[in-house]
């Protein structure tokens, strides 16, 4: 059986996370991709990137509408290995903290919260206010992991593709879903003598 990951995509800018990792997991044969994209993310996706409602849905294997609310996704007894908000807007994010299940995508996190899975936000705003702090608060005691898609450096990325793709690879590792040339792993610092 393969393993499952639940991708959900909302209106904050940064569609690009999501779509990067369905792409990326429908290279890989073990591993099963289930699509929820909300109405924002959909319109952020399409003017970001420029991708259609079908070009995105053709990445996934599975694709939920994010209204319906008794998708196999929505059911503590669906078998998967968690998800990711990719990106995760603040209003998503404050929905999982509060425990509101008002759409597919909440309830879905709500599910994987519940039943002690990894959930991952790639929450996308900047600068942050209190009210944005406390929910990542409230949402990492609740379980969850927030991992905003801050750049690295360390490894000199020279496009845009590069940064997306590092921190695609860190969400990765933390499903321990195999991916090679994604990323630079830090190997420490160069001794001065070996400069």
């Amino acid at each position: 059986m393969k393993k499952r990951l639940v991708i959900a995509i909302t209106g904050a800018s940064g569609a690009i996370y999501g779509i990067r990792m369905l792409e990326l997991l429908s290279q890989v044969d073990d591993w099963e991709s289930h699509l929820v994209i909300s109405s924002s993310g959909l319109m952020t996706a399409t003017h970001e990137l420029e991708l259609d409602r079908a070009q995105i849905e053709g990445l996934a294997d599975v694709v939920h509408n994010v209204r319906d609310i008794g998708a196999s996704i929505a059911s503590g007894s669906f078998q998967c290995n968690g998800m990711v908000i990719a990106p995760c807007s603040m209003r998503t994010l404050a929905a999982v903290a509060h425990g509101l299940s008002d759409n597919l995508i909440t309830r879905a996190a709500d599910v994987m919260l519940k039943e002690r899975r990894r959930l991952v936000l790639v929450a996308r705003e900047t600068p942050l206010n209190l009210a944005h702090l406390r929910n990542m608060v409230a949402v990492t005691e609740l379980g969850a992991i927030v991992a905003p898609p801050v750049p690295a450096f360390y490894n000199q990325p020279s496009a845009i593709d590069d940064i997306v793709n590092h921190t695609v690879g860190r969400i990765l590792d933390l499903f321990e879903v195999e991916h090679s040339g994604l990323l630079q792993r830090w190997e420490g610092l160069r001794r001065s003598g070996d400069m």
